[in-house]
């Protein structure tokens, strides 16, 4: 069992990476930083596709543990280990990378999150890098290179001992860090030096990110050895639905129902068949030749039966699903339903209420009866299905009042059978309250009440519709200081300048009202709302 092998993308990326290193030795110049800038962007995008193919990886065994949680289990609890120290070492890197940009910006590791690399002013900088990851140590490993060093062969011998002992358990972990490395001259370096030693802050940061993808190169290649390890014999399900079976499809008043609940599991990769027999309760071998036989689709066979006559029916079979080496296996199964007149079932989305100008909307169902097979008729109004949904909307004119009556009729069987009906109050839209300010009327402050320098018309809040009013003519009358009336009309909704520098020279106590508001609703017609009173504190 090999571990996983590096991408050709990922081959690229990493001779890439090798020779603008050693192009800096040469000169750092514009392009090599964007160079660096440029293979960073492809680590971190290649970073992130491998994450998703862990995540998918991942999922895939989580589900095989929800089947079998016993066989499973020891290989599911080693790969969430596995995980966890991966996002350990991965989290490590992060901080690492944001400590030594921080620290060459000369900012804090807050100010630097969510910075993009390409904003990073000193990216040619390698004073304040080459401190931080080598310090004061002649070869680096004191410095945090060193401690970095260490934090990977940890990581290294704990992923080993999850698959210690384990049959053809021949992983590559990568993460080399006791290879022989040389200078520019050919002199002996350690892993540190060669990495950090004098190497530019966008060196540093990609060669970083590169860690990361090794050691998510490393995690799958430990979780995709032991998802392999479930046995190949056992049926590999990868959907998993909780599923009720009832004992009866049908329950009279003042019955019980009764069903059980169970988890159900299923390779949507399989295409299994149902062979299926009315009016028995087993099928037999000698019974297939005279059963029905279905198709699957996805591991799952639909079942349908026309239901023509009332009373209680019943129906056996078998399922045939292919085994993992290569046998059919055949399970039983059998089942009873009710078949019975439908009712009709009338349920108003708002109330038991029809509304003037505005589009009620209305739920309109029968038990047994498909909607294409209803016809709906409405005594006052119109009816029509809605564009969005199954509900129907209606329609009331504004010369209807009363009430109006909703029939249903529905198509059995080529005869169109009466379903029922129900009875419907028509109502007029109720008038909307004229607010300022967020009020109707009595204190408030000047400030306020200039800020806010609109009427808002605003409909009741036991009202379920949305209807949107208009404002389109008011009068601002006030007492002026000698006892003059203070009287202007407006246009629209909003307070005129003039009205509004009254308002600023008003005093505490002073008194003004906003009377014959009118405003015009949705359907055209005009609503004259209620005076608004003032009082300025």
């Amino acid at each position: 069992m090999a571990g996983y092998k590096e991408t050709p993308r990922q081959k690229m990326i990493g001779m890439m990476y090798l020779v603008l290193t050693a192009m800096l030795a040469l000169n750092v110049s514009v392009e090599i930083l964007e160079a660096f800038v440029t293979v960073n962007d492809s680590v971190e995008q290649t970073n992130k596709t491998f994450e998703d193919k862990i995540d998918n990886l991942y999922g895939k065994f989580e589900q095989q543990y929800m089947i079998n949680q016993a066989k499973v289990g020891p290989y599911w609890e080693k790969a969430q280990q596995a995980t966890r120290l991966s996002e350990e070492m991965i989290n490590y890197i992060e901080e690492t990378k944001l400590e030594v940009i921080a620290l060459t910006e000369k900012k804090t590791i807050d100010e630097i999150r969510g910075v993009k690399r390409e904003d990073i002013g000193n990216r040619d900088s390698y004073d304040e890098p080459t401190n931080y990851f080598i310090g004061s140590s002649p070869d680096g490993s004191r410095g945090k290179a060193g401690e970095l060093k260490n934090k990977i062969n940890e990581f290294k011998t704990n992923m080993a001992a999850l698959y210690a002992g384990e049959e053809n358990a021949n992983i590559n972990l990568g993460l080399e860090t006791d290879k022989e490395y040389h200078d520019a001259d050919g002199a002996p370096q350690n892993w540190e030096m060669h990495h950090f030693y004098h190497t530019i802050l966008a060196a540093d940061v990609t060669f970083l990110n590169k860690l990361i993808m090794d050691v998510q190169n490393a995690e799958f290649g430990v979780l995709n050895y032991f998802y392999n390890n479930i046995s190949a014999e056992d049926f590999k399900f990868d959907m998993i639905n909780a599923k009720v079976i009832p004992a009866s499809n049908y329950v009279f008043l003042n019955g019980e129902y009764e069903a059980e609940v169970l988890v159900a599991a299923y390779d949507s990769k399989q295409a299994p068949t149902v062979r299926v027999m009315k009016g028995v309760n087993t099928l037999t071998p000698n019974m297939y030749n005279n059963a029905t036989e279905l198709p699957g689709d996805s591991g799952v066979v639909k079942l349908k039966f026309p239901a023509t006559e009332e009373g209680i029916h019943s129906y056996a079979g078998v399922i045939e699903v292919k085994g993992p080496d290569g046998s059919v296996n055949t399970y039983p199964f059998n089942e009873t339903y009710i078949v019975a007149k439908p009712s009709l079932t009338v349920a108003p989305t708002k109330m038991n209420v029809f509304y003037k100008g505005v589009d009620n909307p209305v739920s309109i169902s029968s038990p047994g009866i498909g909607t294409d097979l209803l016809q709906v008729d409405i005594s006052k109004g119109n009816l029509r299905r809605s564009e969005t949904n199954d509900e129907w909307i209606v329609t009331i004119p504004d010369e209807a009042t009363g009430t109006t009556v909703i029939s249903v009729s529905a198509d059995h069987d080529g005869n169109m059978v009466e379903m029922g009906s129900s009875e419907f109050r028509i109502k007029r839209v109720p008038d909307p309250m004229a607010k300022i300010g967020g009020t109707d009327g009595g204190p408030i402050n000047k400030n306020l009440l200039i800020t806010a320098a609109a009427i808002i018309p605003q409909m009741p809040d036991d009202f379920e519709f949305e209807i949107n009013y208009e404002i389109t003519k008011f009068d601002f009358v006030a007492t002026q200081r000698g006892g003059d009336m203070f009287t202007r009309q407006g246009s629209g909704n909003r307070l005129t300048d003039e009205m509004l520098t009254f308002i600023r020279n008003s005093r505490r106590g002073d008194k003004i009202w906003l009377e014959n508001i009118y405003a015009k609703g949705p359907d055209g017609s005009t609503r004259r709302l209620g005076t608004i009173n003032l009082t300025i504190q």
